[in-house]
């Protein structure tokens, strides 16, 4: 009985050997498939095509194909669930963005930042205050001032949907400066370039999408910026203060871009996403599209990625009830 106990026991601790070794050796295998990164929003928009110029780029540092899978459904929720609930090996990642934030707030998923494993923030947009050519503003003082002296529902403001991020930075704002967020009636669209449109056609005051969206058209002497959101000012457009720099506030808004894996992924594998990103980053393709497009390139690791998340979650909630959002 005994050398037959010796005999299990020896089994035993073999299996476990060979099993631990094989762990080992997938770890340090990884990736030896393609990766999907799953991407909450549809083809062709902003984030989707971030995603699809980084994967490109990702892809020599890996050895693999990285593969772009768009996950669309509740205003984010189904792609960025998708994502969250994958196994935990390397194989799948996906974006995060700021919406998810706003989800979590207005009690619509459980995926606050402690859900997932950051990868890296890769990508910042500063909301801002534009009005159209033929606005009597020339500064935000100006147009905040008027705001405050005129009955409720003399100006318009848009930027994107209702709740969305953009509308968020306007009420946000709003509170900030002491002014009831219903003293503007807020006019949905369909995004940043359309509201921007709107602006410089008089069809609404004011407009809050990034100035790399605005760009185009402030150039083009068809819309005037009065501040940026951002805690800097804006590289194309310096001569455009911030809103601390306009009123004294300290007041910044905006959307961000992140990629990560679902909670529980190991370090090493982690790790070596964050340098394939890192590299991806840097490269000269991705540089120039961003630029070309009018991206701010922000970068930001693992941890910090990490804290800056569950920061939003909880500043963008204080906004949202704040601005009586939620």
């Amino acid at each position: 009985m005994k050398s037959m106990r010796t005999a299990v026991g020896a089994i035993a601790i073999g299996v476990m050997a060979t099993l631990t070794l094989g762990v080992g050796a997938a770890a340090a295998d990884w990736p030896d498939r393609p990766i999907t990164l799953i991407v909450p929003w549809g083809v062709g928009g902003g984030t989707d095509i971030v995603a699809r110029t980084l994967a490109a780029q990702m892809e020599p540092a890996l050895g693999q194909p990285v593969n772009v899978v768009n996950r669309t459904g509740g205003s984010g929720i189904v792609g960025h669930t998708a994502m969250a609930t994958a196994d935990p090996d390397g194989y799948t990642i996906g974006t995060i963005n700021v919406d998810l934030s706003q989800l979590v707030c207005q009690g619509m998923t459980d995926l606050t930042a402690d859900e997932f494993t950051h990868i890296a923030l890769i990508n910042t947009e500063p909301a801002a205050v534009s009005v159209g050519a033929g606005s009597d503003f020339e500064t935000l003082e100006e147009a905040l001032d008027a705001i405050r002296d005129n009955p409720p529902g003399t100006y318009t403001a848009s930027g994107s949907g209702t709740g969305s991020i953009y509308h968020l930075a306007w009420a946000g704002l709003m509170v900030t400066a002491g002014i009831d967020p219903g003293r503007v009636t807020w006019v949905p669209s369909d995004g940043g370039g359309p509201s921007l449109q709107d602006a410089a056609s008089g069809a609404v005051d004011f407009v809050t999408p990034p100035l790399s969206t605005a760009a185009p058209l402030v150039e083009a002497g068809k819309t005037r910026p009065l501040a940026t959101m951002g805690s800097d000012r804006f590289s194309r457009l310096p001569e455009v203060p911030t809103i601390e720099e306009a009123i004294g506030e300290a007041w910044t808004s905006q959307t961000w871009r992140m990629i990560g894996a679902p909670k529980g992924l190991p370090d090493d594998v982690r790790d070596k996403l964050t340098a394939a990103v890192r590299a991806a980053f840097d490269s000269q393709p991705f540089t120039d599209f961003m630029n070309e497009r009018g991206f701010a390139l922000t970068w930001m690791g693992s941890e910090d990625a990490k804290a800056f998340h569950a920061s939003e979650d909880s500043a963008i909630c204080e906004v949202m009830k704040a601005a009586g959002m939620i």
